[in-house]
C-alpha cells in the first residue's frame, strides 16, 4: 500500500495498492525512492491490453489490475504497509511484458 496524493492531472491517488518493481536490492541497500505500478480494483477488461488483471488473495481484498501504464517513483516514505500479496511468475512475466510495452521496447502483441 502506498499513499499517491497529492495526484494532479491525470495520474492515479490515494492510498492504493501499488506492485513494486525495483530490485530488491536497491530495497535493502536504503534506495531513498521505490519503482512502483499502481494497482485498481475497478477491473476494465476493454483495456486488458496495458493491465494485469489479478484475483484477489492474502490480504489483496477484491479483483484487482495492475496499472501499467502509469509507472512511477515514489519517496520510500510513502509506502504505509505490506505486502498484501505476491504475484505468481505468469503474472510477473505478463507485467513485465506489457510494461515493455508502455515503454516503447516491444511491440504489442494481440
Amino acid at each position: 500500500m502506498a499513499n499517491l496524493n497529492p495526484a494532479q492531472g491525470a495520474e492515479v491517488g490515494k492510498t492504493r495498492p501499488v506492485l513494486v518493481l525495483q530490485d530488491n536490492a536497491l530495497t535493502r541497500e536504503g534506495a531513498e525512492t521505490i519503482v512502483i505500478l499502481p494497482l485498481t480494483s475497478q477491473v476494465r477488461p476493454e483495456i486488458q491490453r496495458l493491465r494485469v488483471t489479478l484475483p484477489a488473495r492474502g490480504r489483496l481484498l477484491k479483483d484487482s489490475q495492475v496499472i501499467v501504464e502509469k509507472p512511477m517513483t515514489l519517496d520510500r516514505r510513502r509506502l504505509v504497509e505490506g505486502p498484501l500479496a505476491s504475484l505468481t511468475s505468469v503474472e510477473m512475466a505478463a507485467v513485465e511484458r506489457t510494461l515493455l510495452v508502455v515503454l516503447g521496447l516491444a511491440r504489442l502483441v494481440k
